[in-house]
């Protein structure tokens, strides 16, 4: 398993989120919604340090990871991160590994 983020994802991050090399953002399963994995689950992320960081990526010093204790939300799927433009909002599809 993966995580893959595109490069308008990516400046998604630093202007919203303001990340900065040393950051960390973590995608985690969160009760409620929905998502094309999970009926009653949908996917949260949030600036945070890892714990227990099982799948992980970096991108100009910021890493983006996901923990050992939410690795069953994804089910053998990569996660891609992308936005939608006419949003402007986070994007999340999942592409079996």
């Amino acid at each position: 398993m993966k995580i893959v983020i595109s490069i308008e994802a990516l400046s998604w991050f630093k202007e919203e989120m303001e990340t900065i090399p040393g950051d960390a953002i973590r995608f985690f399963a969160r009760y409620g919604g929905s998502s094309q994995l999970h009926t009653g689950f949908s996917l949260g992320v949030t600036k945070e340090q890892p714990d227990d960081a099982a799948i992980k990526t970096e991108h100009n010093g910021t890493l983006y990871y996901i923990e050992n204790r939410d690795v069953w939300f994804f089910v053998e799927h990569d996660l891609h991160v992308n936005i939608d433009s006419n949003l402007d909002e986070l994007v999340y599809t999942y592409k079996k590994a």
